[in-house]
């Protein structure tokens, strides 16, 4: 009996995608009937999956795909259960949109409305879902011949949200943007205030600010805002501990005083911040909050949001507890607690109910203060608000993971394939959802996931939005050359953000940089979704590669000048990105041509600015030339890197490095790298001839929930 490989041993073949030999047909056409890709093209032509990769991603759907044998039943099995069921596990059609339904002609179909009532379809038009049905989750249900299926029905809007004017913002790392009243780091009280005075003094639209995800217990912890434990609750180290009500009844006066060295500390020059300490010092002030008796009304409010949160919460907080008892990775816990459907889990909720109540009680008090920070945009007149950011996985060892283990494809990673900007992959350390049981569960644990996401925010990113189409698995053991793209529903995808954006009345933002599938532009455009547009990434390609005119961008974007990922706009000005790059070892070619290339290009920036009367002639870059081109274009959102406004020339995370350079713990600091507080930052004058510049760019202003 041949075999292709067995999928436990799948990452041991370390061969490179190049050589792969094309899978055998009937493998091919069984990826294919569970929409993954055979092939991939980093841009210089069609690569074949290897067979090896075909069958481990396989087996991570639940499909056997060992030997020719095992195909072969397989694709059968496929066949009959296709043939045989009524309903998909879940329809999504647009509201408005007369659908067809594939059921048999004389088949009896109702809908069970999420708001009450139903609607009995007549037997002659059993197989078309009418246009008025109201939006929601519904519940599908269809009969013909003695057999019955049900399925979830969502049916969505049309378009998202969309702003409505121009409207400029900053994006930043909350955790780099201390005050005089932080505890080391960037806080929830420092957001509510950044808000405050953007909108108020400034007349900014929006903030933009890192994931805030629920991080990895344990020191030294991933300071990576994009590798969290959970992305459905934020981390209480963010709290600001004095606007807890309870403060005022406890004594945690030395803790207080400890908050405020910490935050001496990371304000000395190349300060850098430790989220560990801060962490600690925190919880203990927090401990001693957490015995404080509540009033009746704080009572009240607390019960109301456990009730919401329902069993989202409760298990997030058991996994909490049971980390501090048997460390973050629940891989390593004892076997019978390593599922949250476990009877084992249940008896150690119960042990360990104290501190399942304290990490439940940290949840309500961080979710209380983005409340207020949203507020205070809102207070301040921002037509967007806060744009919170959703992080494109979860770590595999955390709460997450543990928690939708069951609609998580186990030993896989999400990643990138080989292209033109990096020959080795990417791998990313995230399992990705799995796309059958997603379906199966009706999306809910993803439209939960986008509920919570969007409940204090004017607008939401979604990191690496080109994943509701396709996303690069890549085998546990493998190079992530060893990959293969696993397909989507994205109508269902689009159709279940699209829903939960308008019940939020809040926009989209998708980051879609890097390498985009041909269409998925177009149809993220089409459901109104706004892309993420960079200066320097923005050319035209299909003619040698000039630079993009102002009144050629698309309007539907946030336009920036960098990113988290990018060189700030000073270092890119002075040259430093690619001496810093040359000092980790980070750079492809001699440093010498790598400095040449970007001389090169400010050269061509400078002649395309003074082309377009954005500077003068013999005039040098300037941060305000380059923000005051990205106002001449039609983008609805332009966003100003906060570092910005003092010429901080430091990246805050450095892709390619781990502990070479001190990623993700970077405060805000001015150009000689002296970190500068929040009142400072207002004060700063780059931050006024910034906001010279892009005043002209804001539309009608208008309240930000009236305006949707």
């Amino acid at each position: 009996m041949a075999a292709y490989l067995d999928p436990d041993q799948a990452g041991s073949e370390q061969v490179p995608a190049e050589d792969n030999p094309p899978a055998p047909p009937e493998l091919v056409a069984l990826a294919h009937a569970h929409g993954v890709d055979s092939s991939y093209d980093p841009g210089s032509g069609p690569v074949p999956v290897a067979p090896a990769v075909l069958v481990a991603v396989l087996a991570a759907l639940g499909v056997d795909a060992s030997t020719p044998e095992a195909v072969r039943a397989e694709l059968e099995r496929h066949r009959v259960e296709a043939a045989a069921r009524l309903l998909p596990p879940t329809v999504v059609v647009r509201a408005g949109r007369r659908t067809a339904l594939d059921v048999p002609a004389d088949a009896q179909v109702s809908v069970e409305l999420e708001q009450g009532g139903e609607w009995t379809l007549p037997r002659s038009h059993s197989h078309w879902l009418p246009a008025d049905l109201p939006l929601g989750r519904h519940t599908l249900t269809a009969a013909v011949g003695g057999r019955t299926s049900r399925a979830a029905l969502i049916v969505a809007p049309q378009r998202l949200p969309e702003p409505e004017g121009r409207s400029w913002g900053f994006l930043a790392q909350l955790y780099s943007v201390l005050s005089e009243r932080s505890w080391g780091m960037g806080d929830l009280g420092d957001l509510a205030e950044l808000a405050s005075w953007a909108g108020n003094e400034l007349g900014a639209g929006f903030l933009q600010i890192n994931p805030l995800h629920s991080g990895m217990p344990g020191a030294p912890s991933d300071p990576s805002p994009y590798r969290p434990s959970s992305r459905r609750f934020a981390d209480p180290v963010h709290l600001r501990v004095e606007a807890v009500p309870e403060y005022a009844y406890a004594d945690v006066r030395e803790l207080t005083r400890r908050g405020a060295q910490l935050r001496d500390e990371v304000l000395k020059h190349d300060g850098l911040i430790d989220r560990d300490a801060v962490w600690a010092l925190k919880r203990e002030a927090l401990e001693e909050l957490h015995r404080v008796p509540r009033g009746v009304g704080r009572e009240a409010a607390y019960r109301a949001f456990v009730e919401r949160e329902g069993d989202w919460l409760e298990q997030y907080a058991t996994w909490c507890a049971l980390a501090e008892r048997h460390g973050a990775d629940w891989h390593a816990w004892p076997k019978g607690l390593r599922h949250p459907a476990d009877p084992h889990v249940a008896a150690a909720r119960a042990e360990s109910a104290d501190r399942v109540e304290f990490h439940r009680w940290l949840a309500w008090l961080v979710d209380e203060q983005l409340g207020g920070a949203q507020h205070a945009a809102e207070d301040a007149g921002m037509p967007v608000g806060l744009i919170h950011d959703l992080a494109v996985g979860v770590h595999p060892a955390g709460a997450d993971a543990w928690a939708l283990q069951d609609v998580l494809a186990r030993g896989i990673s999400v990643g990138a394939p080989p292209d033109a900007f990096n020959a080795h992959g990417q791998d990313w350390g995230l399992p990705p959802w799995r796309p059958d049981a997603l379906a199966a569960a009706g999306y809910a644990p993803y439209a939960e996931l986008l509920r919570s996401a969007a409940r204090h925010a004017g607008a939401l990113r979604i990191d690496h939005v080109m994943g509701l189409f396709r996303l690069w698995w890549v085998p546990d053991g493998n190079p992530p050359t060893h990959g293969a793209y696993v397909r989507y529903d994205a109508e269902a995808m689009l159709g279940v953000l699209a829903l939960e954006a308008h019940r939020a009345s809040a926009y989209v933002i998708g980051e879609d940089l890097g390498t985009v599938e041909k269409g998925v532009r177009e149809q993220l455009t089409e459901r109104g979704v706004l892309g993420t547009s960079v200066l320097w990434f923005e050319r035209d390609w299909q003619d040698g590669g000039e630079i993009l005119p102002p009144e050629r961008w698309r309007s539907g974007c946030l336009a920036t000048l960098t990113t988290h990922d990018l060189p700030s706009t000073a270092a890119r000005l002075s040259g430093e990105h690619v001496e810093l790059r040359h000092r980790l070892g980070l750079l492809a070619r001699a440093l010498g041509e790598e400095q040449a290339d970007a001389a090169a290009e400010l050269a061509e920036w400078r002649t395309e600015l003074t082309r377009l009367g954005l500077l003068a002639a013999g005039e040098q870059l300037t941060p305000e030339a380059l923000y005051a081109f990205l106002r001449a274009t039609p983008a609805e959102l332009v966003g100003v890197w906060l570092p910005d406004t003092v010429g901080d020339p430091r990246p805050q995370n450095l892709p390619g490095t781990w502990d070479q350079y001190p990623n993700w713990r970077l405060p805000v600091a001015d150009r000689g790298g002296t970190p500068v507080t929040l009142d400072q930052l207002a004060a700063a004058p780059g931050t006024r001839r910034l906001v010279e510049v892009l005043a002209q760019h804001a539309g009608r202003r208008t309240p930000a929930r009236e305006a949707r």
